[in-house]
């Protein structure tokens, strides 16, 4: 695949009550962001352990979105600035294995931060797009493995 074809797909976590309503309210809005994202509602940002990012990565995503409430304003008091800590954590650790920190971000936005939403979704499409394919993507193709993350059944 070249660079000029590669369009990342992007795995966004996102808190019930701020992010993923922010995405719902996008949506809603008709207002339109890279295809490529697919979003998992989670109860908040702070129950995304380190574990389910890296094995997101692992399954064939090109880049984890962690979208959580603005701080100061979770649900449940830290779990935006314990999932925050987290997510610098795994940049840190990807940048270690080679497999470059700037592909997995924290972003807070409130319920009704649609287009702000899609702008953050862009803006990490772009930046995982200048940084290329997954390079586990490549190992596990030529190692027999399947791709989870393009979206179809495994038979």
């Amino acid at each position: 695949m070249s660079e000029a074809t590669f369009e990342p797909k992007i795995l966004a976590f996102a808190c019930r009550h701020c992010a993923y309503a922010a995405a719902d309210l996008a949506g809603g809005l008709r207002i339109q962001y890279p295809p490529g994202v697919r979003i998992v509602e989670v109860p908040c940002t702070g129950r995304v352990e380190v574990t389910e990012v890296l094995h997101a990565f692992e399954r064939g995503a090109d880049g984890v979105m962690v979208a959580g409430c603005l701080e100061g304003d979770c649900h449940y008091l830290e779990g935006n600035l314990n999932a925050k800590r987290r997510v610098q954590y795994i940049a840190k650790l990807l940048d270690q294995i080679g497999l470059g920190g700037r592909r997995v971000a924290m972003v807070n936005l409130s319920s009704a931060m649609g287009a702000q939403f899609a702008e953050k979704v862009a803006e990490m499409m772009e930046q995982v797009q200048e940084l290329g394919p997954n390079p586990l993507h490549a190992i596990r193709n030529t190692d027999g493995g399947h791709n989870d993350c393009s979206g179809t059944e495994n038979a």
